[in-house]
């Protein structure tokens, strides 16, 4: 079973998802008090759905409200001309994704799942971003799955 942990007392509040875990030991490995946060339990259908970036997670009551949704790391325009690559754009979420996992093993060497985030560190770092054919029209999480290598989403660092 896998779990979403949101902000408790936020009930029907958009933005309250907090973190995701696939599974029993990755939520008892999440840097949390598990107390403070409400945890839901949910399919794992749900949770690769969001993990791969087909579907977000709006707001929770007993049970989770999600919305399809579609990433796609594209040209960005204005008057008809090219302000930001697709590349660039997939560059700039996966800098803003390695600071927080740098922050996680910096400060958590000796964690169970520090080896996980640190060998995906190391894969973000050496993605050749020209291999990639643009627009990518998928998650950089979904790309990985495809390629056949470890994908992981922002809301698993512990």
């Amino acid at each position: 079973m896998s779990y979403f942990i949101f902000s408790k007392n936020y009930e029907n509040l958009e933005g309250s998802i907090y973190k995701i875990a696939e599974n029993e030991f990755d939520l008892n490995n999440l840097n949390i008090i598990k107390s403070d946060y409400k945890i839901i339990e949910d399919s794992q259908i749900n949770f690769d759905a969001v993990k791969y970036g087909t579907k977000n997670i709006i707001k929770y009551n007993n049970t989770i409200t999600y919305e399809d949704i579609s990433t796609i790391f594209a040209d960005s325009k204005k008057d008809g001309v090219v302000v930001k690559s697709g590349k660039e754009s997939l560059n700039e979420y996966i800098s803003s994704y390695k600071i927080y996992i740098k922050q996680f093993t910096d400060n958590n060497i000796n964690h169970p799942l520090y080896s996980r985030w640190n060998n995906y560190y190391s894969q973000l770092n050496t993605l050749n971003l020209d291999s990639i054919q643009y627009p990518l029209n998928m998650s950089l999480e979904q790309y990985f799955k495809d390629q056949n290598q470890t994908s992981l989403n922002p809301l698993q660092i512990p």
